[in-house]
């Protein structure tokens, strides 16, 4: 059975470049896996959130500098011995002028709460990542153990389909020795022709999650590593489903995540009363004028001032008032999502845990029944030998040996699955967990 498995998983990784394991998987997804490359920038562009809410608490200083040619067309009135005669003349000239402004904010309480805003969604960004490089973590182990179960789909379906070409032969000589029927022939061509759609199916199945695999890992996945023969269930999870709700409650990324925006449409709430208050900035200027009018031409002028700058807004057509009620609102609803995320969370946790004791318990019955179908291959071979079976008989045994291999790699592929789900749901998921669930294949 090993050997078929081995076979199936050959064919099915026919031109890849080699062996990948699943700590290889994991860390070719975080290089290559485009969802965790936008998580990755998303997280690097909420860094700078931070610093651009400190920015409307610090100086600004601009400068300006206009020149510009000029001609005029001037009309003045002269008094001649004849009388008031208009006289026109053309003036050119060139004017310049340059100004540097420095702005600091001395009461600014918008600029205040944007600042805290931009430490709260920074945080908000960062724990974000985390939950997004745990999900990558998930998503990669899920496709690399259900690309290793899509192989031992093939292989079972392979085994159905000999069984069945093997009945048809048996059929066959007792026919042609007017022991057997045409109806059983029927029968079993049709059970075969069914077994031979089942293994195309398998098959499609294979390449379909082996595709899963490399668009995550970004490149071909190669042969897989295979569950160790030593494998044993327990011993990397223990508590109960109180102490790890308790943990997930506390823990948990996306809850950090949603009780982040609770503090951060707190603070809007802050910032559009800001609105109401009065602003206050000091400012310093220089300047210098080159010629900055016709009446100054042949002038040049340098200012320095420094001084407070106060505005008071008086009335905005009501914005202000329905900007912070709708940030209120905007308030109520954050806390109602963190309450249906803990929610949603608690069902995870328990989905999880209960998955992990049931799979234990699976687990531990597949064992058993895999002992009991190698059991049955030995004695079956044995009366074939005593001319009492017939190899139908062996392949049936085989059949349901293979069956019995299938649904145990499943249960410990569903009890890995559940202990990383269950940890992804309580703490940061990294290369040492990885590395922990990765020392169960070989």
């Amino acid at each position: 059975m090993r050997a078929c498995a081995l076979a199936v998983a050959a064919a099915l990784a026919a031109g890849n470049a080699g062996a990948i394991s699943l700590q290889q998987a994991y860390e070719a997804a975080l290089k290559n896996d485009p969802t965790y490359r936008m998580g990755y920038y998303a997280n690097e562009g909420s860094k700078e959130i931070r610093i651009l809410g400190r920015s409307g608490l610090l100086p600004s200083v601009s400068a300006s500098f206009n020149g510009s040619k000029n001609v005029m067309d001037q009309e003045t009135t002269v008094q001649t011995l004849l009388g008031p005669r208009t006289q026109l003349d053309h003036p050119k000239y060139i004017s310049r002028s340059s100004v540097v402004q420095l702005r600091q904010p001395l009461l600014n309480m918008d600029a205040v709460q944007r600042y805290r805003q931009g430490k709260v969604q920074t945080a908000q960004g960062a724990e974000q990542f985390e939950a997004d490089t745990n999900e990558v973590a998930v998503r990669v182990v899920s496709a690399y153990m259900d690309a290793l179960f899509s192989d031992e789909q093939v292989a079972l379906a392979r085994v159905q389909r000999d069984a069945y070409a093997e009945q048809q032969k048996v059929n066959q000589r007792l026919f042609e020795k007017g022991e057997g029927t045409r109806t059983d022939m029927l029968e079993t061509q049709a059970r075969l022709d069914l077994a031979e759609a089942m293994l195309i199916e398998a098959q499609d199945g294979a390449v379909a999650q082996r595709a899963v695999l490399e668009g995550i890992i970004g490149g071909e996945a190669g042969t897989l590593d295979q569950l160790s023969e030593g494998f044993r269930v327990g011993g990397l999870m223990e508590g109960s489903f109180e102490e790890w709700s308790k943990r997930a409650v506390e823990n948990n990324n996306e809850l950090a995540v949603a009780r982040l925006a609770v503090e951060n449409t707190r603070l809007e709430i802050g910032r559009q009363k800001a609105g109401h208050l009065p602003r206050i900035d000091a400012i310093a200027t220089y300047s210098k004028g080159d010629n900055e009018t016709i009446n100054t031409r042949g002038q040049e002028n340098l200012n320095r001032s420094i001084g407070v700058q106060v505005n008071f807004p008086i009335y905005s057509g009501g914005a202000v008032n329905a900007q912070t009620r709708q940030a209120a609102a905007n308030y109520e609803r954050a806390r109602a999502d963190l309450e249906a995320r803990t929610d949603k969370v608690t069902v995870e946790v328990r989905k999880a845990h209960s998955l992990l004791q049931s799979s234990v318990r699976k687990v531990d019955a597949l064992v058993k029944a895999v002992e009991s179908a190698k059991l049955l291959m030995t004695a079956t071979e044995q009366s074939i030998k005593g001319g009492v079976r017939i190899n139908l008989d062996l392949l049936n045994a085989q059949q349901q040996l293979f069956t019995s291999q299938r649904d145990l790699a499943q249960a410990r592929y569903a009890y890995l699955i559940a202990v990383l789900r269950l940890r992804a749901l309580t703490s940061n998921i990294g290369s040492q967990e990885i590395r922990e669930i990765a020392a169960y294949f070989r």
